[in-house]
């Protein structure tokens, strides 16, 4: 079936789940951004992005008014619904209407949200929009191949594996190969599915903890 291209560019839109809300990244948002984007573990958080931690709440600030005037990366604030505040961002980047093709990155979920259901809703809400609203026929996930949380990230959340790109990248003064990986619009409406069932309130304790896993392979 031929696709319907080129197909629409993400807007600056409010994208609404049961545990997290993307909201287009505003400056007021930096000072709870500042909070999940600095402390302790806050190096490592961002061993593998093309940014450093802010140093101050003035940094955080700056680095917002940069990123709000770009169209790409489209960066969203994650929003925890259970504290309202935000606790983490990521990016639709490499925007490629023409194709259908689009890049989730620049992710960084802060501790409130990381390896919680927050931070799966808060890729899910992405995928949904990329593919059931804009008509996309290809996302993306792309990350430096010695990052082997954001490899097993996008296995677990149903990016196939396709390749590497050696010496992708020059970035922090190092070298980068690329791990690449995709999902496929005829591929969502299965991974929806399961999304859809792990994200249901019944598969959590009352800590918020699952109980089961999210089967998408």
């Amino acid at each position: 079936m031929q696709p319907a291209l080129p197909c629409a560019r993400p807007g600056r839109t409010v994208l609404d789940g049961r545990y997290a809300r993307l909201e287009p990244l505003a400056a007021a948002h930096a000072p709870a951004l500042f909070e999940a984007s600095s402390g302790a573990g806050a190096e490592a958080r961002f061993a593998f992005l093309f940014d450093v931690p802010p140093a101050s709440l003035a940094d955080m600030s700056a680095w917002i008014a940069k990123a709000v005037a770009a169209d790409d990366p489209l960066v969203f604030a994650v929003i925890d619904k259970a504290s309202g505040r935000a606790a983490g961002r990521q990016s639709l980047m490499r925007i490629t209407p023409e194709h259908g093709v689009i890049e989730i990155g620049n992710i960084l979920w802060g501790p409130a949200i990381a390896r919680r259901r927050a931070a799966t809703e808060a890729l899910y809400l992405a995928a949904r929009y990329v593919f059931e609203v804009l008509g996309y026929r290809r996302f993306e996930w792309k990350c430096n191949n010695l990052n082997e949380p954001s490899k097993a990230a996008a296995r677990r959340f149903g990016f196939t594996y396709e390749g590497l790109f050696r010496q992708h990248m020059w970035t922090k003064g190092a070298n980068r190969d690329t791990a690449w990986f995709s999902m496929l619009d005829q591929e969502w409406p299965r991974l929806r599915r399961e999304y859809d069932r792990w994200l249901d309130p019944s598969n959590f304790d009352a800590s918020g903890d699952q109980r089961s896993k999210l089967r998408v392979l």
